[in-house]
């Protein structure tokens, strides 16, 4: 069996569609308050009443304003959907709105007098018949094997009815959720009609809308008071490089919903109110479960109703989906247009991820017609003997009804519990990582206190060594100041000593002359000048070694002083 695609997430795509003002409302004298801009792709609403008027603005994937035709609807979103049903996945279109707005006409269209108009040139064709045409066209020009088969059922008052069924009387279906696939749905006992040919789909579309529940209101002569579903199925076959056949499926699901609508102003009574009561009930359930799937609810309640169990894979689900809201441009809808648009709005943040359904070989194809084949026999046998189990029909249903009621609560309590098992799933796996995180933080811990007590150590450490080094430092400074004066005050007295020894030199001069000019005159003393002289000779030159080894010392210790300072 073929492996299956799955694709990211990706938004439901929602378009808008706007009608003209029709004939009722132009006799109430209603005006038009909606303001449709196809490029930018919004819309907007202005209520021209009072003083400030009202304005509000959404934007949508795609904005059709009352001027657009059927085939500008349909080349916008079908085309492209059409394409990837060929593809093999399932997609849904479903048209939402006020009832009167043209949810039918745009899903159904009409069909045109002339019969030989193609489907591209009919003006009033809707997306069902020309969805038709177009994906016979498709497969026709492929030239592959294929098969396509219709189905079309109504939700009437909360039952289903098969709208192609072989009786006169449309029989109610049961529904049930496919335990193969999470999220969908088996309609038990829905005939599915093989379309050959696209000549045949006016026919069924025909058939079908004549079963269908409508019927006048104030709003609508032809008022819709049911829902809907239209699915194509398409079984085209591939062979695979290897030979082996292969069978590929795709499914479309064309759905109209019934118009949501005020009773009080659509003059429903009796039994169109009651069915407006139950449109409107499984419109607000829809609604709600658009909220829960925007607002990522725990609980999205699918099962409240058998539209929402329809829907359920088409929104948040596997199926690729597209919603065209339809609203009317006139005043006096002005509350439902308004509830229409903040509707679709919340939609565009629906989240589906859609996957390629898997391709079947002829294997498992026959297989599965096997088992349906021996499971119809074992029926077919019990019936024709009766040999199973006969209880009364009122029993048997009330039976079943039992039991539909307790499968739903136990697949709501599954969810719940699958739900609460995710959430202590994740609980616990953020504790662990938040007890990883504590761990690793304690230990960070430890170390930065390891760390900081050692700095502490070495800040303390440091500011001893500092004030050891700031006493010797002030001492040194006072030991300089001090040397430098004793350096100033022995250099004036080295000062004193050389004008002390130059005056002594100059004195020794003078009294050379004098003894020489006493010479002649002191004779007598000769002998003892002489010795008198040559001591005194020696005395002096003496004196004159020690002023010069003085004066030298004093120029050394005079430069030392001098370089240590400068050095300082």
């Amino acid at each position: 069996m073929a492996s299956r695609k799955v694709e990211k997430d990706q938004k439901i795509q929602v378009s808008l569609r706007c009608r003209p003002l029709n004939g009722i409302e132009k006799k109430q004298a209603s005006y038009s308050i909606v303001d449709c801009n196809k490029d930018k792709k919004e819309v907007t609403v202005k209520e021209k009443l009072g003083v400030n008027p009202y304005t509000k603005t959404f934007n949508f994937d795609h904005v059709f304003p009352p001027s657009s035709k059927q085939i500008d609807v349909y080349k916008s979103i079908v085309t492209p959907i059409v394409d990837e049903v060929l593809q093999g996945y399932n997609c849904t279109i479903f048209a939402y709105g006020q009832t009167g707005t043209g949810k039918t006409f745009t899903m159904e269209g009409e069909r045109s007098k002339d019969s030989d108009v193609s489907w591209e040139d009919d003006p009033l064709a809707g997306i069902v018949p020309r969805a038709m045409y177009h994906i016979f066209e498709k497969l026709s020009t492929q030239e592959v094997e294929f098969s396509v088969r219709v189905s079309y059922l109504e939700l009437y008052n909360e039952e289903l009815f098969d709208l192609l069924g072989s009786t006169e009387d449309s029989l109610r279906l049961r529904i049930y959720d496919d335990a193969t696939k999470k999220g969908s749905v088996i309609i038990q006992g829905l005939e599915d009609v093989v379309v050959r040919n696209k000549n045949e789909v006016y026919q069924i579309l025909e058939r079908g809308a004549a079963r269908r529940q409508t019927a006048a209101t104030l709003m609508n002569a032809t008022s819709s008071r049911s829902h809907s579903v239209f699915s194509v199925t398409i079984h085209i076959k591939e062979n695979t490089i290897d030979g082996e056949e292969l069978l590929k499926t795709g499914k479309l699901y064309l759905v109209d919903l019934a118009g949501s609508e005020n009773i009080g102003r659509s003059g429903a009574v009796d039994k169109r109110a009651r069915e407006a009561g139950n449109i409107n009930q499984s419109l607000l359930t829809l609604g709600r479960v658009i909220t829960a799937l925007v607002e990522h609810a725990p609980h999205v309640p699918y099962r409240e109703s058998k539209l929402t169990r329809l829907l359920q894979d088409s929104l948040g689900g596997r199926t690729k989906t597209s919603i065209i809201a339809t609203i009317s441009p006139a005043s006096c809808n002005l509350d439902e247009t308004l509830s229409t648009l903040d509707y679709a709005h919340r939609a565009k943040n629906i989240m589906n991820r859609p996957e390629v359904n898997q391709k079947l070989t002829k294997k498992a194809l026959l297989k599965e017609y096997n088992e349906e084949i021996e499971r119809l026999r074992r029926d077919l046998q019990a019936a024709r003997e009766k040999n199973g189990i006969f209880i009364a029909e009122d029993n048997y249903v009330a039976m079943q009804n039992k039991l539909i009621r307790q499968d739903e609560s136990i697949k709501e309590m599954e969810d719940k519990i699958e739900f609460l098992t995710e959430e202590m799933s994740k609980l616990t796996e953020m504790f662990e990582d938040t007890k990883k995180d504590l761990e690793d933080t304690t230990e960070q811990l430890a170390v930065t206190s390891q760390n900081l007590e050692i700095t502490a150590e070495n800040l303390d450490r440091t500011e001893k060594t500092l004030q050891i080094t700031e006493k010797d430092r002030n001492e040194q400074k006072y030991l300089v100041t001090e040397h430098v004066k004793t350096e100033a005050a022995l250099y004036s007295e080295a000062l004193e000593l050389l004008d002390t020894a130059e005056s002594s030199t100059s004195d020794v001069s003078g009294l050379h002359a004098k003894l020489d000019r006493k010479k002649n005159v002191e004779s007598k003393n000769e002998g003892q000048r002489s010795t008198f002289r040559e001591d005194f000779q020696n005395s002096i030159a003496t004196m004159e070694t020690k002023l010069e080894e003085f004066a030298q010392t004093q120029n050394g210790y005079k430069q030392s002083s001098l370089d240590q300072i400068g050095k300082r």
